[in-house]
């Protein structure tokens, strides 16, 4: 039926039907190139590492993992490294949440001269840095220096090779990967949702953790990854501001390698962090999808 009052035909399903999988052939072929690129500095090199981790002398074997179990100095090793991981993520999120929120409250031109300062770090080399607070944290330091010419100490405190000054050399090299990523989720929440909620009586503490908080929660979780993964095969800074005595899996990692040749010791272990940092997204994935049912984005 055709006229001015004839509705539309509406197209033929199955000719949509097929200009779609036509775009799919066309789109999977254009992404060729980028999958085998992906394949070959990617899958190829971790399957090798699987592979392994599960051969000793030739014949297949569980003894590597045998032996992170089996031998308490593997036990410690990751244990300090989950230790320090965590420890140093909760700082971050205890410094850089306010930080970020004050960034993003501020006028966009205050905004971004703080960015500039959180990311000034980064113009500088991280063995830099880390030589830096290795020159201000050690005995004769210019921190245990301040505080004995104040008289709040009596003796220097010993701030590098332990896990002190690896915590601090860590958290203040990470603590932009948390800010940059939550800056950007606070400053795309609406402020008139949170004045929606003081005009409805809630107070100003009130509207921050109903409102703000949860609308702030994927900037959080994505900076929280970030800082817990890298964390995880952290090696410069744990190397130099904990002398030893923060011995972390990176740096057994490397021992393994340098000095024993143990392949296999070694790509167990970058096995068992990547295996460890898959369960956590994992795991994230369905709190985040079990929180989206009732209703909390």
């Amino acid at each position: 039926m055709s006229g001015p009052g004839a509705s539309p035909v509406a197209p033929n399903a199955d000719a949509l039907a097929r200009d779609a999988a036509r775009e799919r052939r066309r789109l999977l072929g254009l992404s060729i190139p980028a999958l085998v690129l992906v394949g070959l500095l990617l899958v190829l090199p971790v399957g090798w590492l699987f592979y392994l981790s599960v051969v000793e002398k030739d014949a297949y074997s569980l003894v590597h993992y045998e032996r992170l179990v089996q031998e308490p100095a593997y036990v410690t090793i990751l244990w300090n490294t989950v230790e320090v991981s965590v420890l140093v993520t909760l700082i971050c999120v205890l410094l850089g949440y306010p930080l970020a929120y004050l960034l993003a409250q501020l006028p966009p031109r205050a905004a971004n001269l703080g960015l500039i300062v959180v990311i000034l770090p980064f113009w500088t080399a991280l063995l830099v840095r880390t030589y830096a607070w290795l020159v201000l944290l050690q005995r004769r330091g210019l921190v245990n220096t301040l505080l004995v010419n104040l008289g709040l100490i009596a003796d220097p405190i010993p701030l590098v090779h332990n896990m002190t000054g690896t915590v601090i050399g860590m958290t203040h090299i990470l603590l932009p990967f948390l800010i940059l990523p939550l800056y950007a989720s606070m400053r795309a929440i609406d402020p008139d949702y949170v004045r929606a909620a003081a005009s409805l009586g809630a107070s100003p503490v009130r509207a921050f953790w109903q409102v703000f908080l949860p609308l702030s929660l994927p900037g959080l979780v994505a900076g929280l990854l970030l800082v817990f993964v890298l964390c995880l095969g952290f090696y410069v800074t744990p190397a130099l501001l904990g002398g030893g005595k923060t011995y972390l899996v990176a740096m057994k990692i490397e021992q393994n390698v340098n000095t024993y040749f143990a392949w296999g010791a070694s790509s167990s272990l970058a096995v068992v962090l990547l295996v460890s940092v898959g369960l956590i997204f994992v795991g994230l994935h369905r709190v985040l999808a079990i929180q989206r049912l009732f209703g909390v984005r």
